[in-house]
């Protein structure tokens, strides 16, 4: 049998009924197997064969490589073993495909056998393949279900439990520093409001590890919000969060700025949809990319009047460096007297304050991005108010990095009036 490659060395030799053994054949070959007529044998289906031991060490990727090699068999070709995905997400019983993926069009010839195939191999229920992210604003997902019936499926991160389907909403897995950074935040009594929920990404931390005392969470896209609110559920914190379904952009006449933000978007199709939020919030998230500008007035007018924190993500671009000529985080002040004075009084004045003051290391792009930034929103809260308001760059958290050279930043800035 191995002499003619009739043997198939995926499963072990088996003691049968009556003493006998059976032998592993490939099937694709059983018209070629030939023994001579002193040599009784007999075919038997064995429906589940034990894995040799060569297959047991094997990995997914490898047994995925293998069992699509026998589906194809003569048709098999070095294009389509490109095809052949090396990663995947894995969701529960559910797997993600990647977008250049099973590509070629000769997979389609093999119907549903290709997807059982993969399933098999991968250990997976169900099989998902991912598309690009649709350009409506929303980040929905372009995810094609292959094998199931659902593409529900229950993810567990820093013991919070989410659950989401995979062909309506994102997870991005590589938030994860943040969410535990988040996690760790001093939020005890404190009243938080997220302008971009999700799913719960952030606001699920902030009152299950951070322990907010209460959260609104904002999110337009009626996908999510369904998730959400299972998730609510699912970790016992319904009761400290209200959802709030629509476009968070959507402010009263009366609340908004006197001079309208330049970079506010166009109209919203949640015209009837107005958040009646304002002088509430300890603590705003603007977990957005690549930019959350649009949501800065929205989050100056949520703030309380006595002030808080901002915690504002962007995607900020950079020129590569060497290490040296990188330059430490300096907190920065907009709006004080001591804005006006030199750097290094600055610093002395805000040591003196005693607030934080970070001592890593970020790159220059970085730190005028968020000096930038902290001016904008001391502009804005000095045209809600009609005073004078003093902003404070509180820490610089990267995120993660995309090619070539932008940084999923989060800026904390801390908002106060600045007495009269």
């Amino acid at each position: 049998l191995e002499g003619k490659q009739l043997l198939d060395r995926r499963y072990r030799l088996q003691k049968v009924q009556g003493g006998h053994v059976a032998l592993p054949v490939l099937e694709e070959k059983l018209s070629q197997l030939w023994l001579p007529q002193e040599m009784p044998c007999a075919l038997v289906q064995i429906q589940d064969p034990v894995p040799s031991r060569a297959v047991r060490r094997q990995t997914p990727a490898q047994k995925l490589r293998e069992d699509l090699q026998q589906l194809l068999g003569e048709s098999c070709s070095e294009e389509l073993e490109r095809d052949v995905p090396h990663a995947w997400q894995r969701h529960g019983d559910l797997v993600l495909l990647s977008e250049d993926s099973f590509r070629a069009a000769h997979w389609e010839n093999l119907g549903p056998a290709l997807w059982e195939t993969v399933a098999s191999a991968l250990g997976a229920q169900r099989l998902a393949k991912r598309g690009r992210v649709l350009p409506d604003g929303m980040r929905s997902p372009s995810v094609t279900l292959l094998l199931g019936q659902d593409g529900w499926v229950e993810h567990v991160d820093n013991g919070i439990r989410y659950t989401f389907d995979v062909t309506k909403c994102m997870f991005s897995a590589g938030n994860i520093t943040e969410k535990l950074r988040v996690a760790s935040l001093p939020c005890s009594g404190e009243v938080l409001v997220d302008l971009y929920a999700g799913i719960g990404y952030f606001t699920l931390p902030y009152l299950v590890h951070a322990e907010a005392a209460f959260a609104h969470a904002c999110e337009w896209n009626g996908h999510a919000v369904e998730a959400l609110r299972r998730n609510l559920a699912l970790n016992g914190v319904q009761d400290r969060c209200r959802v709030h379904h629509g476009d968070s952009r959507q402010v009263s006449s009366a609340t908004q700025p006197q001079t309208p933000c330049p970079h506010m978007a166009s109209p919203s199709p949640f015209l009837s949809f107005q958040l009646e939020l304002q002088d509430i919030a300890d603590r705003v998230n603007l977990g957005l990319i690549p930019s959350s500008e649009e949501g800065w007035p929205v989050a100056c007018r949520v703030l309380k009047s006595t002030g808080g924190v901002l915690h504002i993500h962007h995607n900020v671009e950079s020129v590569p460096v060497p290490a040296p000529s990188q330059t430490p985080v300096l907190q920065a002040e907009q709006g004080s007297p001591e804005a006006a004075n030199s750097d290094r009084e600055a610093q002395d004045s805000m040591e003196d304050s005693g607030k934080e003051t970070l001592r890593a290391r970020i790159r220059p792009e970085w730190q005028r991005w968020a000096e930038a930034t902290a001016a904008r929103i001391q502009e804005l809260l000095v045209q809600l108010h009609g005073q004078l308001w003093c902003t404070s760059i509180l820490h610089i958290e990267p995120v993660k990095s995309y090619a070539p050279h932008v940084h999923h930043l989060v800026l904390d800035l801390e908002c106060r009036p600045v007495p009269s």
